[in-house]
């Protein structure tokens, strides 16, 4: 009988362990200066006095609403765009080659274009936000409802399945899978637009206390921060998108 793989906690607990051992070993053997590689007990002071004084949790608060916003605008252009492209050719090899092209640009490259459109505000790192998440999302969505089974079209055309029902019944379920996927990926850009407008501008947000920390040496600030960046995107898999992509595999009968 082969033996049972241990539990998958158990294997993660077991290699953050890892990780935090071989980091405090990096520290004791000083091989950089110690303001530039902290220990983990310093990051984890840093962190632990950032959210009792309520500097993290605001910063926390306030990165994201602005990613909710961006996201849900991302959503609301992407998906459809991404049905249309993926139904009607022209849009296609039109907007879709577009998109196709734009996607290879960095998030960071639209921060010009925004500073001059917007100014220095919030707006311009909204727009930083959706324009490094629609994208993917769009893609995505073009290329799940593409990738759609033709025989699940023909029997919908025999039973008389048609217009929006045709959409809502046959061609959004069996595109699910990549429209998830591209939500997954749009949320993690768009985290990654968000740093990099916030960066260069913001009074509150994470980002800000990313540069605060980079400007003031404080490493265990920086590395604490990054951290907490981490934990939330972990955090919104568990909680939002693993539920999802379960109850998608269960539906459609797939083992994972």
């Amino acid at each position: 009988m082969k033996p049972e793989a241990p539990p998958r906690r158990w294997v993660t607990t077991a290699f953050l362990t890892l990780v935090v051992v071989v980091w405090q070993v990096l520290y004791q053997l000083r091989l950089w200066p110690v303001y530039l590689f902290p220990s983990p007990g310093d990051v984890f002071e840093t962190l632990v006095r950032g959210i009792s004084d309520g500097t993290i949790l605001y910063g926390v608060g306030a990165s994201l609403r602005r990613l909710l916003i961006g996201y849900g605008f991302s959503l609301a252009i992407g998906i459809p765009l991404g049905f249309a492209a993926g139904r009607i050719r022209v849009m296609d090899q039109t907007i879709g080659k577009l998109l196709l092209g734009l996607q290879t640009l960095p998030s960071i490259c639209w921060l010009p274009l925004a500073l001059l459109w917007f100014g220095l505000n919030e707006r311009a790192i909204l727009f930083i936000v959706v324009m490094g998440a629609v994208l993917s999302i769009t893609l995505s969505a073009r290329d799940g409802v593409q990738g759609v089974n033709p025989l699940y079209l023909r029997a919908a055309a025999n039973m008389g399945i048609r217009g929006w029902r045709l959409h809502l019944r046959v061609i959004l379920p069996a595109s699910l899978p990549s429209i998830v996927t591209g939500m997954k990926l749009g949320w993690s850009f768009a985290w990654r637009s968000l740093m990099a407008g916030e960066l260069l501008y913001g009074n509150t947000g994470l980002g800000q206390l990313l540069m605060m920390g980079r400007e003031l040496n404080d490493m265990s600030q920086v590395i604490s921060i990054m951290l907490v960046i981490v934990f939330l995107g972990i955090l919104v898999d568990r909680i939002v998108f693993a539920p999802v992509e379960r109850r998608m595999y269960e539906r459609w009968g797939l083992v994972r």
